[in-house]
């Protein structure tokens, strides 16, 4: 609770006194004690915040008069905190760090008695930057310890945790010591992931012909109703489904991008295995506590098929046109991608292709007439951007205003001579460059020219261009609408 005594109104930029006692024991000092320990601190001992705590740890921060106080501190009310000891703030030194940040955010400073600690003194700061290097480091070594117990867990087999995959629910077993540990367990939904496996091993399968298959079929997907390229592609790419054998080991060791928890004895083709880690670097294999399902033979000639098709996929990658990744069927909302047609490029839409959800095989509209629509778009942007800039150069220093300063320093000049009328000249040559400059871009607008033109980028500045800019561009056979950012 917060007690002030006070003659009227809300005492602002106070002084504040924090008190905390978890259990009443013989050895340790009261809540009372503390505070007149404390107020002797105080400028003035009858108008003082006090904040208290009876019966709360210091372990955390979950406190009902401490969070009062910090609320306090946000709000301007306090610019000193005074604590009988330090440890009656925080036995955290984390939070401490945390509560100092806040404390040194809003200017208050802060005083501990049994440590002679003042943060309005040199040698009290000095403390405290000693006790923020600290905090730093337990924040890193309590983050050390989370990393080494999660990376022995998987290395010991268990699901590092998260949804389960499809095909798989999540449950906990006993291992070998008797313990709970996470696994993962097979569901009904495991038999259409063997049949993806057995469908895209076949010569002439793709992922779309497989994805509007299983969408037709009225198969539910992970996180939709419909399937597409990414989601079979993500199942495929798993090695969370196959049984994990030598050949498996020698897959993963010939990328070079992997640490093994496991030898390559122990991938005895029984048990799956999973990958954790960001990155191409320090990512790390291990296999599980649960048994594979897919042959290594059939996943392995998926995962070459998969690295054929995507070599052959990302060769045109965004060349076609700077606006990839922005167009949208004006139907159904899934991508329109560029492809070919009897060597002519065309709009399809992939809600038709991949999910089977739109009946719009391609749009009627050309690459360049859309590109066309959105660079006039582009050019009256640029135009308003350049309006808006020479508005506010105008704003900041005026045509007018620069012929009156430069006539101010002729004046100075025809009085001055030697290193002065040097200095004054340059200054002069400064402003009417400047003055010439402004002039001629107010010239350019009113004419309606441009300083420079969206036509004038080139294909990668046209493509950051439009990305800044826009949000989506929705296409149909009758129209192009463009959703803008902001």
């Amino acid at each position: 609770m917060r007690h002030q005594k006070e003659k009227g109104g809300v005492c602002v930029g106070a002084e504040a006194i924090y008190a905390r006692q978890s259990v009443d024991k013989k050895e340790s000092l009261s809540i009372e004690g503390q505070i007149e320990l404390c107020k002797k601190e105080c400028k003035n001992r009858e108008d003082v915040f006090i904040y208290k705590d009876k019966g709360y740890s210091g372990k955390n921060t979950k406190r009902p008069g401490f969070k009062e106080m910090m609320e306090d501190v946000t709000q301007g009310k306090i610019e000193k905190i005074i604590v009988y000891r330090l440890d009656r703030l925080s036995r955290s030194i984390v939070d401490f760090g945390q509560i100092w940040s806040l404390l040194e955010k809003n200017g208050v400073e802060f005083v501990s008695i049994n440590e002679k600690f003042d943060t309005s003194t040199p040698m009290g700061r000095a403390m405290i930057y000693i006790i923020m290097v600290f905090a730093q480091l337990e924040r890193e070594t309590i983050g050390e310890r989370v990393r080494d117990n999660y990376y022995t867990r998987i290395q010991k087999g268990h699901w590092p945790g998260g949804i389960a995959p499809y095909g798989f629910c999540n449950i906990q077993k006993i291992d070998e010591t008797g313990r709970q540990v996470p696994s993962l367990k097979q569901v009904k939904e495991i038999e259409i992931v063997k049949w993806i496996f057995q469908e895209y091993e076949k010569e002439h399968a793709s992922l779309g012909k497989i994805a509007g298959s299983l969408t037709q079929a009225g198969v539910a997907c992970k996180k939709r109703w419909g399937w597409d390229n990414v989601a079979l592609s993500r199942i495929l790419h798993s090695p969370v489904y196959v049984k994990a054998d030598e050949k498996i080991y020698e897959y993963f060791k010939e990328k070079g991008n992997y640490v093994f928890s496991n030898t390559m004895e122990e991938f005895d083709g029984k048990r799956a295995a999973h990958i954790v880690g960001k990155g191409k670097e320090g990512q790390v294999l291990s296999l599980t506590n649960f048994e594979g399902t897919i042959p290594s033979n059939q996943w392995l000639n998926c995962q070459r098929k998969l690295e054929k098709n995507k070599q052959i996929g990302n060769s045109g990658k965004g060349k076609y046109t700077f606006l990839s990744g922005l167009i949208k069927c004006g139907k159904c909302g899934y991508s329109l991608n560029v492809r070919w047609s009897s060597k002519k490029l065309y709009l399809g839409c992939s809600g038709h292709t991949n999910l089977h959800i739109c009946d719009v095989k391609k749009i009627s509209f050309s690459i360049e007439e859309l590109e066309e629509v959105v660079r006039r778009e582009m050019e009256l942007v640029f135009e308003q951007c350049q309006k808006s800039y020479l508005r506010k150069r105008e704003g900041e220093n005026t045509i007018a205003d620069l012929e009156k300063k430069i006539a101010v320093l002729v004046h100075k000049l025809a009085e001055t001579s030697g290193v002065s009328s040097y200095y004054i000249k340059k200054e002069i040559e400064k402003m009417d460059e400047e003055k010439k400059e402004l002039l001629n871009k107010k010239e350019k607008v009113q004419k309606g020219s441009s300083f420079f033109s969206f036509h004038q980028l080139n294909f990668e500045e046209k493509k950051q261009a439009v990305y800044t800019f826009i949000d989506k561009i929705f296409v149909t056979d009758f129209e192009i609408e463009i959703v803008w950012k902001g």
